[in-house]
């Protein structure tokens, strides 16, 4: 299977990476920059770098859109793409029928989606056989070869239409980004008391093996809100009470937890 990559971001170069190790073909990678292009194929043979979106006479029946969720639509009205082609994008939280704008200048184009849910960033690889992809598509060819592709770089593949992937990107978001900051916040507290961040990490690391072993994650919830320790919660209170704004996300995990376990 030939594909083009539009877009040079982090996903892109996991792709690019994880497509070359299964012998998929990128005939093309897409960046307004062409240094950005250039910087996820340098190792590819033969690969087109694009600085335009005229894909009219690309060998390439799939096209990926690896942008970011704002872009996604004017890139889309700009694309100029083969007849018969397949475009998917890489969303969470777009709908797939945001490509329809696509269809304006090809209208023998099927769209779909092809999401990892997966945080990327670009120079650390991941294992993509553990990567689930949610796939959707307008017609069961185009969702039989895209599965197929899918199939060929991981081992956790499933039919997610729009919106359960909003959805499914929400618990996302609370799963990963917002515990990341949270990871954030504490390193910045231990920072502001000249403390090492590394004595937080085996904390972190047995939380989320605890986590992942659980039933549900609420079975290992432990500390001073789950406990009703109010003394330890005011002590907390008052360590961090001349921010104002940290303050206020100590106040609301508290009381979201504290009502769970009512």
């Amino acid at each position: 299977m030939t594909v083009s990559i539009i877009g040079a971001g982090n996903l892109a170069w996991h792709l690019v990476n994880v497509f070359e190790e299964h012998d998929l073909r990128v005939a093309e990678v897409y960046s307004r920059k062409k240094k950005n292009a250039e910087s996820i194929t340098g190792y590819l043979y033969d690969v087109n770098i694009k600085s335009d979106l005229d894909f009219s006479n690309s060998p390439s029946k799939l096209f990926i859109l690896a942008v970011s969720d704002d872009a996604i639509a004017e890139v889309a009205k700009a694309l100029i793409l083969p007849n018969d082609s397949i475009l998917v994008h890489t969303s969470g939280g777009k709908a797939m029928d945001v490509l329809n704008f696509a269809k304006y200048q090809n209208p023998s184009l099927t769209i779909g989606v092809f999401y990892p849910l997966m945080t990327f960033s670009k120079g650390i690889k991941v294992d993509f056989k553990q990567v689930p992809l949610c796939l959707e598509a307008e017609n069961d060819v185009s969702l039989a070869l895209l599965r197929k592709l899918a199939m060929s770089i991981s081992d956790k593949v499933d039919n997610i239409d729009s919106e359960q992937r909003a959805i499914l990107h929400v618990a996302a978001v609370f799963s990963c980004n917002f515990t990341n900051h949270m990871w954030a916040l504490g390193k910045e507290i231990a920072d502001d008391a000249s403390l090492d961040f590394e004595m937080l990490k085996p904390l972190i690391t047995e939380t989320f093996k605890k986590a992942m072993k659980a039933e549900h994650p609420a079975n290992v919830q432990t500390g001073p809100a789950v406990r009703d320790d109010f003394s330890t919660i005011e002590k907390h209170r008052n360590i961090i009470k001349e921010d104002e704004e940290l303050l206020s996300v100590y106040d609301s995990l508290t009381k979201s937890i504290q009502d769970w376990y009512q």
